[in-house]
C-alpha cells in the first residue's frame, strides 16, 4: 500500500510540476524562443524564458491572466488555469519584424527599410522548411534567383541578367570568388552547406562599393550558424540530427550539430554527408531529354549499352562531405573573437551535359569527370561594437585563408587517352570594417580590403592502355597571382523617420600576373608573360522615402566592375564542341551602370505588393569572340582541330527587368505569396544585337500558406516561360544538345510548371518532420541553359531530432 501511495504521490507531483512548467515556441519555425518576457497585468510577478524556451510559472496564480512578449512576435494572453492542461505556448511571428536587419549592405547591422537597394532575407526557418538539398536549392527557393545546372552536382546562380564571374559569394562576410571563377557556368556555390546556414541575403543589383569586383549582378551573401554563449557558469548544449531522403535521385543524407555555450566561450561542430544516385526525370515532356543509351568501360574497352530506363540520367550521381567548427570568445560584452573552420569535398561529379554529346551519331565522351572538388577556409573575426574613438563607434577585422582544390578528368569514345587537369587556388584576404555615428541623423561607414590569390595548374595526358602519363597543356598559366587593394566608404543620412539618404564611393587597384612559357612549350603564344593593371572607382546613391504608412518608394544609382582575372587573362579550354579558347593578355576592366526603382505598398500589413523596375548598361564586356593565334584561325587541341576563341573586351551589354511580389494575410492562419520576375537584355556582336547568355526566361511561383500551432502547409507552383530559338544567345544556340528541338529543328527552351506541396509537423518539443511531393504533375523539364533535367515527380522526406 506504500508502495502504490509513493507512486500516487510521485506521479501528482510530476503532473504539477508540468503544469506549472512550459515551454514557449514560434508557430513559424517550431523553434523555442529565448527572451520571451511573461507577466501578470499590473507586472508584479514577471519571468523571461531561458535558450530553451523554457519558464516556470509558479509564482503566478491559477487565475491571473498571463501575457507573452516578444520583440519579434505578436503579444498573446492567456490565463493560467487554460494553460493547466499545456506544456507549450506558440506564438505568431511578426514577419515584418523578423525581416528588419541586414548586414551585408555595410557589413554591420542595419534596418532593411532605411537601404535603398533590393535585398532579399532568408532566414533559418525558411530554410529548414524549404529543405534544400543543396545551397543552390536553397537560393533557388527564395523565387528571386534563377538557377541553372550543367549537372546533379551543381547549381550556377543567374540575378537579373548576371551569372558566373559577374556575381559575388560570399560566406560569414569573406569573399568567396577567386582568380579562377569564369564566366561560363559556375557551380561552386554548392560548397556552401545549407543545413548550416543561419541566414542569406541576396543583393538583387550591384554591390560593388561594399565587395568590389565581380559584384555587378549581385551578391549572395551566407551566414553560418553562430555560436551561442550560456552568459552564466551553466553550460548551454543544444544538438540537432536530421536525415532526409529523396525518391527522384535516391538521395541519403545524414546531418549533425551541436553548440556548447559557456559564459565566455562557445563552440559549434556542423557535419553533414550527402549520397545522390542518378536523378530520374519526369514522365510528361519532350523526348529530346531522355538518356536512351550510355557507355559503358568493361574489360574489354568502351561499349554503347541500351538505358532500361531512358527516364534515369545515368552517371549523374555523386557524394558530398561537409564540415564545420565555429569557436567565439567574449571576454567582454561588446568584444568578441570567432574562429571559423570549413571545410567541403566532393567524390567525382560526372559532367551530365557533356555524357550526352554525341559526334557521327555516336556518343562523343567515354568519361567526363570533375574531380573530387575540395574548399576549405579559415576565418578570423575580431568585432568591438562599442568605443569612445573618434574614429569609429565599431570596428571589425576579418582575416581569411581560402584553399580550392578543383580537375578535370575526360576521354573520347574508345580512345585510350585521358586528359587531366588540375588546379588549386590559395586565397588570403583581410577586411577592415568600421561605423561612426556622426549625428543622431548621420552614420559613416568605411573600410579597406586586400585579397591575393595564387593559382596551380597542372596539365597531363594519360594512356590508359600502358599506363603511362606525359605533360600537357594546363587549363591556367602555372604560379599565375591576382591580387586587389581598396579603399571605400558610405555615408547613411536619415532626418527623419520617413526619408533615408545612401551614398557610398569605392576606389580598387587590381593586378594579375602569368607566366605563360610552361604552356608556350604547346601553344606557342606571341608572349611569355603578362601584367595586368586595373584601377576602378565606383560609386552608389540611393534614397527611400515613406511619405506615408502605405506607400514606400525607392530610387538607387550605381556603377560596378569587374577586372579581368586570370581565368579571363589566361585560360586554356575546349569552350565548345570544336572550339577552344585560348590566353589574351590585353583586356581591361567591364564596367556596370544601372539604376533601380521600387514601390512597396502595404496595407495595413495585411496585403503587401512590392515593385521594382532596374536598367543596367554593361560597357567593355568581356565576352568570348573568335581570335587568331600568330595569325592561325585553328589550332589542334586534345586532338582535334578547334576554332580559336578568347576572351575579349568586345561588347555593349543593356539588361531590363521588372519584378513584382505579393503577399497577403487572408487569415492568421492563412497567407498567400506570390512573385514573378521579367527580364530582357541584348549585347552586341559585330553589327547587330543578340540575346545575352545568362538573361532567363520569365519566372515566378506562388504558395498558399497555413500555419497553425506545430503544423504548417504549403502548396506551390513554379512557372517559367518559353525561351524560342531566335530568343537564344547564339552560344547556346549551338549547345542544342542541351535543348528540345522546336517543329523546324532548332533548339528552344520550353515553358513549364510544376505543382508541388509541403508540410512540416512538430511531433514533440524535439522531434520535427518535413515533407514534401514536387512535381506532383511528373513533369519532363530543364531549367533554362541546364543540360541535366529536373527531378520528375519527387518524395522528400526529412525528421529531425533536436535536444
Amino acid at each position: 500500500m506504500k508502495f502504490l501511495f509513493t507512486i500516487f504521490f510521485s506521479l501528482l507531483v510530476s503532473i504539477s510540476f508540468q503544469a506549472q512548467n512550459i515551454r514557449v515556441f514560434s508557430e513559424l519555425t517550431k523553434e523555442p524562443i529565448f527572451g520571451v518576457a511573461i507577466y501578470n497585468v499590473d507586472k508584479s510577478q514577471s519571468v523571461v524564458t531561458n535558450f530553451r524556451g523554457e519558464a516556470d510559472l509558479s509564482k503566478f496564480s491559477d487565475t491571473e491572466t498571463i501575457y507573452f512578449k516578444h520583440l519579434s512576435h505578436v503579444l498573446k494572453k492567456i490565463t493560467k488555469l487554460q494553460l493547466s492542461n499545456l506544456n507549450r505556448v506558440y506564438l505568431t511571428s511578426n514577419t515584418q519584424g523578423l525581416e528588419e536587419i541586414v548586414i551585408s549592405a555595410s557589413k554591420f547591422e542595419q534596418s532593411k527599410r532605411d537601404i535603398p537597394q533590393k535585398i532579399i532575407s532568408v532566414n533559418r526557418a525558411s530554410i529548414q522548411f524549404s529543405n534544400p538539398q543543396t545551397s543552390a536549392d536553397l537560393l533557388e527557393n527564395s523565387g528571386k534567383v534563377f538557377i541553372q545546372k550543367s549537372q546533379l552536382g551543381g547549381g550556377s546562380p543567374m540575378i537579373r541578367g548576371f551569372a558566373t564571374n559577374r556575381l559575388l559569394i560570399t560566406v560569414d562576410g569573406v569573399r568567396m570568388n577567386n582568380a579562377i571563377f569564369r564566366g561560363g557556368n559556375l557551380q561552386n556555390v554548392i560548397a556552401v552547406d545549407p543545413f548550416s546556414v543561419q541566414n542569406t541575403e541576396v543583393t538583387l543589383g550591384s554591390g560593388a562599393v561594399i565587395y568590389g569586383s565581380d559584384a555587378i549582378g549581385g551578391v549572395m551573401s551566407f551566414y553560418t550558424q553562430k555560436p551561442e554563449l550560456s552568459h552564466s557558469d551553466s553550460l548551454l548544449f543544444k544538438s540537432n540530427i536530421i536525415t532526409r531522403y529523396s525518391s527522384a535521385s535516391d538521395e541519403k543524407t545524414g546531418h549533425f550539430d551541436f553548440n556548447l555555450g559557456y559564459k565566455k566561450w562557445a563552440f559549434v561542430t556542423n557535419g553533414s554527408y550527402t549520397s545522390f544516385g542518378d536523378l530520374k526525370m519526369g514522365k510528361n515532356g519532350p523526348d529530346d531529354y531522355l538518356r536512351p543509351e550510355f557507355v559503358l568501360t568493361n574489360d574489354t574497352g568502351d561499349v554503347i549499352v541500351e538505358n532500361n530506363d531512358p527516364r534515369v540520367q545515368k552517371f549523374s550521381g555523386y557524394d558530398q562531405l561537409n564540415m564545420m567548427q565555429k569557436v567565439r570568445y567574449e571576454p567582454y560584452k561588446n568584444l568578441s573573437f570567432d574562429l571559423g573552420l570549413y571545410y567541403t569535398r566532393t567524390s567525382d561529379i560526372p559532367r551530365y551535359d557533356r555524357l550526352i554529346r554525341y559526334r557521327n551519331n555516336t556518343l562523343r565522351s567515354a568519361e567526363w569527370n570533375y574531380g573530387p572538388q575540395q574548399w576549405f577556409m579559415s576565418n578570423l573575426q575580431i568585432t568591438k561594437l562599442s568605443s569612445n574613438s573618434n574614429l569609429h563607434d565599431k570596428i571589425q577585422a576579418t582575416l581569411a585563408y581560402q584553399n580550392f582544390q578543383e580537375s578535370r578528368m575526360d576521354r573520347d569514345f574508345q580512345s585510350s587517352i585521358r586528359n587531366i587537369r588540375e588546379e588549386a587556388v590559395d586565397a588570403y584576404s583581410f577586411n577592415l570594417d568600421l561605423e561612426k555615428t556622426l549625428s543622431p541623423k548621420t552614420q559613416f561607414f568605411y573600410g579597406l580590403e586586400y585579397v591575393y590569390n595564387k593559382v596551380m595548374s597542372h596539365g597531363k595526358e594519360e594512356n590508359i592502355s600502358i599506363g603511362v602519363s606525359s605533360p600537357s597543356v594546363s587549363r591556367y598559366p602555372n604560379g599565375a597571382s591576382w591580387q586587389s587593394a581598396a579603399v571605400y566608404s558610405s555615408i547613411k543620412y536619415k532626418p527623419n523617420s520617413k526619408f533615408v539618404f545612401q551614398s557610398g564611393i569605392r576606389f580598387n587597384h587590381v593586378v594579375s600576373k602569368a607566366d605563360f612559357r610552361e604552356n608556350n612549350v604547346f601553344l606557342n603564344l606571341p608572349f611569355s608573360s603578362s601584367k595586368n593593371k586595373a584601377g576602378a572607382l565606383t560609386g552608389t546613391a540611393g534614397i527611400r522615402w515613406s511619405p506615408n504608412r502605405t506607400m514606400q518608394w525607392k530610387l538607387n544609382a550605381s556603377s560596378a566592375f569587374r577586372a579581368p582575372n586570370i581565368d579571363d587573362i589566361g585560360k586554356v579550354f575546349d569552350s565548345e564542341p570544336g572550339s577552344v579558347v585560348v590566353p589574351n593578355e590585353t583586356l581591361r576592366p567591364e564596367y556596370a551602370y544601372g539604376g533601380e526603382l521600387g514601390l512597396k505598398l502595404d496595407f495595413d500589413r495585411r496585403v503587401i505588393l512590392d515593385m521594382s523596375t532596374y536598367y543596367t548598361y554593361l560597357d567593355n564586356a568581356l565576352v568570348r569572340r573568335d581570335y587568331n593565334l600568330n595569325g592561325e584561325t585553328e589550332i589542334l587541341y586534345d586532338g582535334e582541330l578547334s576554332n580559336v576563341q578568347a576572351i575579349q573586351n568586345a561588347s555593349k551589354a543593356w539588361i531590363y527587368g521588372f519584378e513584382v511580389g505579393l503577399k497577403a494575410i487572408i487569415t492568421n492562419q492563412l497567407h498567400l505569396t506570390s512573385q514573378y520576375s521579367i527580364i530582357g537584355g541584348t549585347e552586341e556582336a559585330g553589327d547587330i544585337e543578340v540575346p545575352i547568355r545568362h538573361v532567363a526566361p520569365n519566372f515566378g511561383n506562388t504558395h498558399l500558406i497555413w500555419v497553425s500551432k506545430g503544423l504548417k502547409l504549403d502548396v506551390f507552383a513554379n512557372y517559367n516561360n518559353e525561351l524560342s530559338f531566335d530568343e537564344l544567345a547564339p552560344s547556346e544556340v549551338g549547345k542544342d544538345y542541351i535543348y528540345a528541338l522546336d517543329r523546324n529543328g532548332n533548339p528552344y527552351s520550353p515553358s513549364w510548371h510544376t505543382l508541388n506541396f509541403r508540410t512540416q509537423y512538430q511531433i514533440s518539443n524535439s522531434t520535427t518532420i518535413t515533407a514534401s511531393l514536387e512535381n506532383i504533375t511528373d513533369q519532363r523539364y530543364k531549367t533554362y541553359s541546364s543540360g541535366i533535367a529536373a527531378a520528375g515527380r519527387n518524395f522528400i522526406v526529412s525528421l529531425k531530432y533536436s535536444l
